[in-house]
């Protein structure tokens, strides 16, 4: 059925096309002979064509332009009249003989715009005629061209300032009046185009009507370039009058559209001095006009305009822009009961946007948008459009793209108010721009006002929210944002330690909300902002006076807090280096208890909580490791905790890592730095780790029938060689060549496996004691007596 239709209109097209090129042809020849009665015969035929009803308006608009083409050849002829013998005048009374009204009215228009352009007549006059004659055409869609091409043919002839055709002062009344009147016109013919049909008929058609809008339009072009159309005629006569048709039109596609045509053509001055006026307008539009996107265009042309200069922002403050923008808005949603989430959110963007380039400085503006967002959106139902949630990201995102400071959005008392809008989901995303925001533009948060806002905002990534359970995140997605709350607890930084120390006292706060499985990622960040803390009080030598006097003591208390929680969940591997770090803090402040209660509580953790054999050896050598650097115990604690560690040392599973482990803990018996130089202990050290590596070689040659590689022996050889440097009585000369000789030996066995790691090691060492031999001095007489 639909094909058919096209066919047909199709073949009505070509006939129409046809019988116009038909009549042309004879008009042509009338024209090139002269003769004005079969020109005008021929051209009033071939203008016959254009009454057709059979034709939609794409079609119309083809068959128009071919009759306009040719109208353009006749009005050629019309200006000589030395070709036609007859005066203008006469020839404008000639052309009102045509038989039918159509062809009469379009020679009728061609002969006027020769009519003008001959200056015997007053435009005016001419203009008036014309546009009050094509009154005589109610069909829509040839009324509509018609007056479009009285539009066309008089754009260049109207009596403005400065045109030839101006008369006196009141020309330009005469030539906005005549465009005015055309505009309304065009307008209704176009408004009465709207479709009636079923629902796919009907959408066609208003597609086909939508694509007649540029005719109406034209007119309010025309309008803004009229040089005689000032600030005050505007204000007083043109807007109001243009806003008349509009609002009384009652049709949301040209409402919209001559509304968006304001906004592009008039000039933004114009706009800025009659925000009034045209905002008063939009509350009376249809509750189907896309208002949203019309005062989206004219706040973004303003806050152009205002970006062109500085001179003019005191023209907004003046006019109190956007007390009005405002005001329209919001009874535009009143007005707009219907309005969905997404539209309403999507207005209060726009208004933002607009405060931000205008009015930067004034934060009590952006914190009335985001209120008045708030206001809106606490009579929606909870928000379950994708379009609405990116709207609100988007409101929320604008003060942090502008400011480059994530401190400024926290002043604004809205803020919080408008995130809590969003779903979980959306409210994780929305914490991670803002976190990723403090840490692009490295800003400093200093204050535990704007710490408790910040927690606040970026609460869904600390705590689960409601509705939303952990083994509901991906584990990637869950690492990273945990490790950015991490980060952003080192952005909290204030010079006042007492001040500093409220604000670690309220991160904890926050952050012991979010479950055990968070506390593994954002504890050591907390742990370490406050030994930085623990540090800048040791360098300022004293305790800092204050509210809350933050002294090193009273930290350490803090962190013995915190750390009992993280002991409770399952990371005692981190536990135990959170207590190590602070009790070598506690070691630079020379705190001897302190130090001591947090070893207790990492050994404690280490006998209770670990279990794994590679975990078990880990924790050891940072236990040994951290108790080797403190120098604040005395012979009773040190004696208490090394006994700890070797014991611990010789307990482990495996015979090689019980090896490597009493070694080490030789080093713990000879410190340079701090003095303790306990020559027996350590040889005693590493007598057992030599007795512990002989064992493990006969378990292995039990059980494979094979001892395996020395390595083990080559290591215990190196600290041998090294505490013989370090001139340790208890290490002679005979004992390291004493075993050079057992590794060679155990080398050259059968049943030792042979390893080329192990062996290039050994050989390693012996080419450094042959290096130290060479060396001469006192040290090459210490390596002297022993062979290689």
């Amino acid at each position: 059925m639909k094909l058919e239709a096209v066919e047909d209109e199709d073949k009505w097209l070509a006939a129409g096309i046809a019988a116009i090129q038909h009549n042309a042809f004879y008009m042509h020849r009338a024209l090139d002979a002269d003769n004005l009665r079969e020109a005008l015969k021929y051209s009033a035929q071939m203008l016959s064509e254009l009454r057709t009803s059979k034709l939609s308006p794409h079609k119309y608009y083809d068959l128009y332009m071919r009759a306009f083409d040719e109208l353009r050849k006749l009005e050629m002829f019309f200006k000589d009249e030395s070709r036609h013998g007859v005066s203008i005048l006469d020839l404008y009374q000639l052309v009102q003989h045509a038989g039918n009204i159509l062809p009469r009215l379009y020679l009728l228009c061609t002969v006027g715009s020769v009519c003008i352009k001959s200056k015997e007549v007053p435009a005016k006059d001419v203009l008036k005629d014309l546009v009050e004659m094509c009154r005589g055409v109610q069909h829509p869609i040839r009324g509509l061209f018609l007056r479009s091409y009285l539009a066309q043919i008089s754009r260049d002839k109207l009596p403005d300032i400065g045109s030839e055709y101006e008369e006196d002062a009141e020309t330009v009344v005469d030539a906005v009046e005549f465009v005015l009147q055309n505009f309304t016109e065009m307008n209704k013919l176009w408004v009465r185009m709207r479709p009636q049909g079923p629902g796919r008929v009907r959408e066609e058609q208003e597609k086909e009507r939508s694509e007649l809008r540029d005719l109406v339009g034209k007119n309010l072009h025309v309008l803004s370039q009229i040089e005689g159309v000032d600030l005050e005629m505007y204000k007083d006569s043109v807007l109001p009058r243009i806003l008349e048709q509009v609002v009384n039109c009652r049709d949301d596609l040209a409402q919209y559209y001559l509304m968006d045509c304001i906004i592009q053509v008039f000039p933004d001055e114009y706009h800025l001095q009659t925000l009034e006026t045209l905002l008063g307008a939009c509350p009376q539009l249809q509750p189907t006009v896309d208002i949203k996107t019309v005062l989206s265009q004219l706040m973004e042309r303003l806050s152009n305009y205002a970006a062109s200069s500085e001179d003019v922002i005191p023209e907004f403050l003046q006019v109190e822009a956007f007390s009005k923008l405002s005001n329209a808005i919001g009874k535009v949603i009143e007005a707009q009961v219907d309005m969905p989430a997404f539209g309403a959110i999507s207005l209060h963007v726009s208004l933002l946007t607009f405060t931000l380039r205008v009015h930067p400085d004034r934060l009590d503006y952006v914190d009335q948008v985001l209120g008045a967002c708030v206001k809106k959106l606490s009579s929606k139902p909870r928000i379950e459009d994708s379009r609405a949630t990116k709207q609100i990201v988007t409101l929320l995102s604008a003060p942090l793209e502008k400011y480059n400071a994530t401190v400024t959005a926290l002043t604004l008392s809205n803020y919080p108010c408008v995130m809590d809008f969003l779903d979980n989901r959306t409210n994780k995303v929305m914490a991670m721009v803002i976190i990723q925001n403090i840490m692009k533009n490295n800003t400093w948060v200093s204050t535990t006002d704007q710490v408790d806002v910040l927690f606040e905002l970026i609460k869904g990534l600390i705590k689960d929210l409601d509705g939303t359970a952990e083994d509901e995140l991906d584990e990637e997605d869950f690492k990273e944002e945990q490790n950015s709350v991490a980060r952003l607890i080192h952005m909290l930084y204030n010079d006042d330690p007492g001040e500093m120390l409220k604000i670690i006292s309220t991160v904890r706060k926050h952050i012991m909300a979010g479950g055990p499985r968070r506390l593994s990622f954002t504890v050591p960040s907390l742990i370490f902002s406050a030994l930085r803390l623990v540090r800048q009080l040791q360098s300022q030598n004293g305790d800092v006076a204050g509210e809350v006097p933050a002294t090193p003591m009273k930290i350490f208390q803090f962190l013995n807090q915190t750390l009992e929680v993280v002991s409770s969940v399952p990371s005692p591997e981190l536990a135990i280096r959170l207590y190590l770090q602070c009790a070598e803090a506690a070691n630079d402040c020379d705190l001897e208890p302190v130090a001591y209660e947090f070893f207790t509580q990492a050994f404690i953790l280490y006998e209770e909580e670990v279990a794994d054999s590679k975990a078990q050896v880990t924790a050891l050598y940072l236990i040994i490791g951290s108790l080797q650097r403190m120098n604040v115990f005395g012979v009773e604690n040190r004696d208490t905790l090394t006994h700890k560690a070797t014991g611990y040392s010789a307990k482990l599973l495996k015979k090689p890592d019980q090896c490597r482990a009493v070694y080490a803990c030789a080093h713990l018996f000879w410190v340079d730095w701090d003095g303790i130089k306990d020559g027996e202990r350590v040889l005693l050290c590493l007598k057992r780790a030599l007795r512990i590596a002989n064992a493990a070689q006969q378990i292995a040659n039990v059980a494979r029938g094979c001892s395996g590689p020395v390595t083990l022996f080559v290591e215990i050889l190196n600290k041998y060689i090294y505490f013989f440097e370090k001139e340790n009585p208890q290490i002679t000369s005979s004992t390291i060549q004493n075993l050079i000789e057992l590794i060679t030996n155990e080398m050259q066995s059968d049943s030792t496996t042979q390893d080329p790691a192990s062996d290039a090691f050994f050989a390693s060492t012996l080419r450094y004691i042959q290096f130290q031999k060479h060396k001469g001095g006192i040290m090459g007489e210490k390596y002297d007596s022993i062979k290689v």
